[in-house]
């Protein structure tokens, strides 16, 4: 338990904090609806508290001191905290908030058609989802989990795997006007891919007996839209096959050469290792491994396993 006399009152960190941001005491006391007088006595309250000095006077204004700029940044991230326990609460207030961040892609396509049913099962749960691209460290967030494509390689976590993948290569029937004879001729073609994965196309042609190809290609940060590229006959994307079912059933994608090959990774739910687990997060992995995640829709292949 942290010495109480280590734990300052909110007033007095928001006099410092919005000190700090705005530059004046003026408009620090405007911002928060005190007089000049307030803001310094609260600053001054949390001096003697801290035991350090925190503001100069410089012309008559208040100056923060190094020390006390290092202080806010730190204080700032914790204000975050609290203001987004509170509107959580708000949000929720008769059951917990489940905190996911997901990949847009696989959260849209496979994860949002299924969340319904975990839903029903636990209507005392609320989930937030959140896009993140790439890895993250947990610590200083408020997520409780995220989904992860790659391999066990996000240090600190659990894992949890939801579904391994596979690619297609598909394009627009205006841009194949004529059967293709191998693989090879999708080195005359534009090419699209992902810049998270730049050895996409290199595996697909070495599947198909073409190893040591690196082509070049145009790259997107989503799957999203680099489908709609390839939908409007940029070029030939390799996509997995959950995100393209409906384009390939409404004729708007075609496959260029070849079905489906595995790809290099898999889709996990992922949770830090050494923070305690909330109930939301324990409600939804279970509800994952119980098979939540096979209901019907786009990827329906591929339920959840081993939850720890």
């Amino acid at each position: 338990m942290l010495p109480r006399r280590y734990l300052p009152s909110i007033a007095s960190l928001a006099a410092l904090e919005a000190l700090e941001r705005l530059g004046t005491a003026s408009a620090a006391a405007a911002e928060l609806s005190l007089t000049q007088g307030a803001v310094s006595r609260q600053i001054q309250l949390l001096e003697g508290q801290l035991g350090a000095p925190l503001v100069t006077r410089e012309r008559q204004r208040l100056v923060l001191t190094p020390a006390a700029r290092d202080y806010v940044a730190e204080v700032r991230k914790a204000m975050k905290l609290l203001s987004d326990a509170s509107l959580t609460l708000r949000a929720n207030p008769s059951g917990g908030t489940l905190h996911l961040s997901i990949l847009p892609a696989f959260g849209m396509h496979w994860l949002a058609p299924r969340l319904a049913g975990f839903a029903a099962g636990h209507p005392e749960v609320t989930v937030n989802l959140s896009t993140r691209l790439r890895p993250f460290d947990f610590d200083g967030t408020f997520f409780d989990a995220a989904i992860h494509y790659g391999r066990e390689d996000w240090p600190g976590v659990n894992y949890m795997k939801l579904m391994e993948e596979e690619v297609i290569a598909l394009a627009a029937p205006s841009l194949i006007t004529r059967p293709l004879t191998g693989a090879a001729d999708l080195l005359a073609l534009p090419l699209l891919q992902l810049e998270s994965r730049m050895g996409d196309w290199g595996r697909w042609f070495g599947c198909h007996d073409l190893p040591g190809q690196r082509p070049p290609a145009m790259l997107f940060d989503q799957f999203a839209t680099m489908a709609q590229a390839a939908v409007h006959g940029m070029g030939v994307a390799l996509l997995p096959t959950f995100l393209a079912a409906g384009d390939l059933a409404a004729g708007r994608l075609v496959p260029a050469w070849g079905g489906p090959v595995a790809a290099s990774g898999a889709y996990y739910l992922v949770w830090p290792a050494t923070r305690a687990e909330r109930a939301p997060l324990t409600s939804f992995r279970r509800w994952l491994a119980a098979g939540g995640g096979t209901g019907e829709g786009p990827g329906a292949a591929g339920g959840a396993t081993d939850i720890r």
